[in-house]
């Protein structure tokens, strides 16, 4: 019969899909995460990973287990929160996951406010221009730029924001003037990797007219640190502006995004009481700061 440290070491392998990224979060040596695995597999009688050199994949077994093994780690979880009792703070670590615009511009002091009013809890920032795995537990909870449809998941809209496009005021005093979108042939752009753009709502270019992109980053934050630096004009974060001195939106009455942020939640941790409670201070934290980052451009 399988423990609970059994579950722990297989699901830290499942989610990491290596025995040494497994071997950092349990804080064991690779060799001893091996064997641990080797030892649980002979125990289940069932082989649960296929080994390769690109790492450990979950067979249809292990991800059967899976399953089974993330339900017992949230009743864990709650078990622990019940013994904790109701001191009206919130404790632990959480770990949400972002893209970098937001986990750039908003979050550090969205989240540095709840820490403030929370000294037990330890907040994880993950931020990475791509989609999380919510079902490998990559993150307790996302941040996303579009609303899924697809798995089990739980999505809340936190805010809109807007997006215009921007350029550095040194480099608008010395550059071509930029009266129309017309104008722009003669400026070099900044924006996304076309073929690095992770979810249609990036594509903010495509609703210029613009298809020529001279200086391409999948990040936000080289993006905007290009333009701040007189590189050239692209769609900014109003948001992140602020963070920007020198740069301000140009053409406002011809381009004026909006888009929207979600809170990306697997289902079964919606039963998760500490969970809940940071999804609702985090959820109001970011519509106050977008509004009061936005009212400053």
């Amino acid at each position: 019969m399988a423990n609970w440290d059994d579950l722990k070491v297989f699901l830290a392998v499942a989610r990491s899909e290596s025995l040494s990224g497994a071997g950092k979060v349990l804080k064991v040596d690779p060799a001893t995460v091996g064997r641990r695995i080797a030892r649980f597999e002979a125990q289940m009688g069932a082989l649960l990973f296929t080994k390769s050199p690109q790492g450990y994949a979950l067979t249809a077994e292990g991800q059967r287990l899976m399953m089974r093994a993330i339900r017992a780690e949230d009743e864990m979880s709650r078990a622990f929160e019940g013994l904790a009792g109701e001191t009206g703070q919130l404790s632990g670590q959480i770990r949400l996951g972002a893209p970098d615009g937001s986990a750039n511009y908003l979050l550090p002091q969205v989240c540095a406010a709840i820490a403030e009013r929370n000294p037990d809890l330890e907040i994880q920032i993950v931020a990475l221009p791509r989609v999380f795995n919510l079902s490998k537990r990559e993150a307790d909870m996302a941040i996303g730029v579009s609303a899924p449809t697809a798995g089990r998941l739980h999505v809340e809209k936190l805010s809109d924001y807007k997006l215009h496009l921007a350029a550095a005021r040194g480099y608008l005093d010395q550059a071509p003037p930029i009266r129309t979108l017309a104008d722009l042939g003669q400026h070099r752009i900044v924006g996304y990797i076309q073929d690095m753009i992770f979810d249609r709502e990036l594509d903010y270019l495509g609703e210029t007219g613009l298809d020529a992109v001279h200086l391409a980053s999948n990040s936000v934050s080289v993006q905007i640190n290009w333009i701040r630096q007189g590189a050239g004009v692209g769609v900014v974060h109003d948001f992140a502006i602020p963070s920007a001195p020198g740069v301000e939106k140009i053409l406002t009455d011809e381009v004026s995004l909006t888009r929207s942020f979600y809170l990306i939640r697997h289902a079964d941790n919606l039963r998760l009481e500490r969970l809940n409670r940071f999804a609702a201070v985090l959820r109001d934290g970011m519509r106050a700061e977008v509004a009061r980052l936005e009212a400053l451009t």
